[in-house]
């Protein structure tokens, strides 16, 4: 890498605007909070679900909550600051 190069990258660089999140960092302790209630609250919903021969119906709400636990966890990561 020559010296040229490093100087026009470094230059570039400064330049940049800084990193600005599009979620508030603030709003995410709420998030955390609305998402992993809601997981628990499907959890209770899954465990009280009649079971059928064709498992849709669990196979969504257990789906959804999965999604709400892992966005809930990373948001609740962020909130405190273990940024992953």
């Amino acid at each position: 890498m020559s010296a040229q190069t490093y100087y026009t990258t470094q230059a570039l660089h400064a330049a940049l605007p800084p990193f600005a999140p599009v979620v508030p960092t603030a709003v995410l302790p709420y998030i955390a909070a609305i998402l992993l209630l809601s997981t628990f609250v499907l959890g209770f919903y899954f465990s009280t679900l009649p079971k059928d021969t064709i498992p849709a119906r669990e196979t969504a709400v257990a789906s959804t909550a999965s999604l709400l636990a892992g966005f809930g966890v990373v948001a609740l990561f962020c909130s405190v600051g273990v940024y992953v």
